[in-house]
């Protein structure tokens, strides 16, 4: 895990500097930020290859953060730290492109393995292409560039959105299983990853609306299904 920079959010000094001093030794090179206005200005000066952010900061909140990052770069993976333990707070964080979160108290090696999972993740999204590019009735869908192309206009995806719809488009007319889908794309299937791809699905589903011959049906029970 070398040469991989973190952008580390985290208002709690104590717990940053735990953080850090743990990363640091796993041979991440991490920079910590007390609130997110000062990690918002570092990351649009430098290169990280990850974010963990606190969900509860001072000057910007780490929800208002994570989409300030997603619009200056809509693929880097994130990663939330919470103290709340309500659904509705997780599942906000994912409607931001959270890739990951994790709910405190939690043990560092926990952390490194959601680490670990996220980056591997991120990496096998562009080494791991079947295709260069996919028609879906009038869209174009580049994988490679995670572009959801409609005539002249073209849609930026996050990783996870691009994801999802390659493998939507790998069993397009078939079912994909929901099962099958998360443990390719989150690795666990537990119930916050499926709330959270059912908000990609719908996120996709409002893309590809320009055209009504293409669908994603909900098959109940197993999964969902893209037609053309």
């Amino acid at each position: 895990m070398k040469n991989i920079r973190i952008l580390l959010a985290e208002d709690d000094n104590n717990l940053g500097n735990l953080l850090k001093n743990y990363l640091a030794a796993k041979h991440f090179d991490t920079d910590l930020f007390i609130n997110g206005e000062l990690a918002l200005e570092a990351f649009s000066t430098e290169q990280y290859h990850l974010c963990i952010l606190d969900i509860m900061m001072p000057e910007m909140d780490g929800l208002t953060l994570a989409r300030e990052i997603r619009t200056v770069n809509p693929e880097i993976p994130i990663i939330f730290l919470t103290a709340k333990s309500q659904k509705e707070d997780v599942l906000e964080g994912f409607r931001t492109g959270a890739d990951d979160y994790i709910t405190k108290p939690f043990s560092m090696e926990e952390l490194l393995y959601r680490i670990q999972a996220v980056l591997k993740r991120s990496a096998s999204s562009v080494s791991g292409r079947k295709e260069d590019l996919y028609t879906i009735g009038k869209y174009n869908f580049d994988p490679v560039r995670q572009l959801l192309i409609f005539e002249d206009q073209s849609v930026k995806l996050t990783t996870k959105e691009s994801e999802l719809l390659e493998l939507l488009c790998r069993h397009k007319g078939d079912i994909l299983e929901r099962n099958f889908a998360l443990k390719s794309i989150w690795i666990d299937d537990n119930y916050f990853n499926a709330r959270s791809m059912d908000v990609y699905i719908t996120k996709l589903r409002k893309y590809l609306k320009k055209d009504p011959d293409v669908k994603i049906l909900n098959v109940h029970g197993r999964g969902y299904k893209l037609i053309a």
